[in-house]
């Protein structure tokens, strides 16, 4: 982990070194071949985003490679090509046909991004199948039966749990506390977590406690292991308790998303060939 965010500090610098070159020490021009190139790769990037959804839906590119080899290219072409752009740009636009198309590729990108987003929320991993309700009570079930032996401990333990289930199912809410809850319910579940997780390390404690009379001394590494079990299983089970009420809210964003998403792309297509005509006819 911290290898992958020295990695994220040295690309960040290195590009901040390279905006500040192209804007401020105005290293190339748009027009320059250097720029002209930079856009030509930018939009044959974007204009590539449209082979993802063709592959999804024409059975004749079925042999093209596993949908997630694809899904991976979308996602790294919808960055690396709207960025490429902006370097094209130098960051500046000096015509109505540069605005519009620039503007029509920021939204694509967040949109992207925002659907990468909500994407991740109803499939199992970044590249993995659709969640469907079933997978989702099923790992609840299964974190369920991983807590037996922390609730043999501590019963109060499985009646706070069982009360924020509960609370989060409870039916007969109004518009604005379904939203209020959609927003604050994974806080709230990392909230009891955290403090569930604390009572199960002292009752972990107390238990080697009582067996160190018998045996002579506290196994301090039984304990660190036993509370880190104790703890996945806790978190565990109040992500499936969030991931199951939440579910079919975030199959409606996703819904929604496609609906905004695929429009922008399309703008994003006319409004580029418009640009790319608009500047080799003037």
């Amino acid at each position: 982990m911290a290898l992958v965010w020295i990695a994220g500090g040295v690309l960040s610098a290195l590009l901040g070194w390279l905006v500040w070159l192209v804007v401020v020490e105005q290293a190339y021009t748009a027009g320059s071949d250097l720029g002209y190139n930079l856009g030509l790769a930018g939009g044959l990037l974007m204009l590539s985003l449209l082979l993802y959804p063709l592959r999804k839906r024409v059975r004749a590119l079925e042999r093209l490679g596993e949908m997630t080899s694809w899904f991976k290219y979308h996602m790294v072409a919808g960055v690396l090509g709207p960025l490429l752009i902006m370097f094209h740009s130098t960051f500046q636009t000096h015509s109505m046909n540069g605005r519009v198309a620039l503007y029509s590729m920021l939204l694509v990108m967040i949109s992207g991004l925002v659907g990468r987003f909500v994407y991740r929320h109803v499939h199992r991993g970044l590249y993995g199948k659709r969640l469907t309700l079933e997978d989702v009570e099923r790992e609840l079930n299964k974190s369920n039966d991983n807590m037996r032996s922390v609730f043999v401990m501590r019963p109060d333990i499985e009646v706070r749990l069982q009360a924020f289930r509960r609370e989060a199912n409870a039916p007969n809410r109004s518009a604005l506390q379904k939203t209020w809850q959609f927003v604050t319910l994974r806080h709230r579940g990392r909230v009891i977590a955290r403090s569930v997780c604390a009572d199960a390390r002292k009752a972990l404690r107390k238990q080697a406690k009582t067996d160190a009379k018998a045996e002579g001394e506290v196994n301090r590494m039984a304990v660190r292991l036993n509370y880190l079990l104790a703890k996945q299983g806790i978190e565990a089970y109040v992500e499936a308790i969030v991931d199951a009420v939440q579910l079919s809210v975030w199959e409606k964003l996703f819904s929604l998303w496609h609906l905004v998403h695929v429009p922008f792309l399309y703008l994003l297509l006319v409004s580029g060939i418009v640009h790319v005509i608009a500047v080799h006819m003037y």
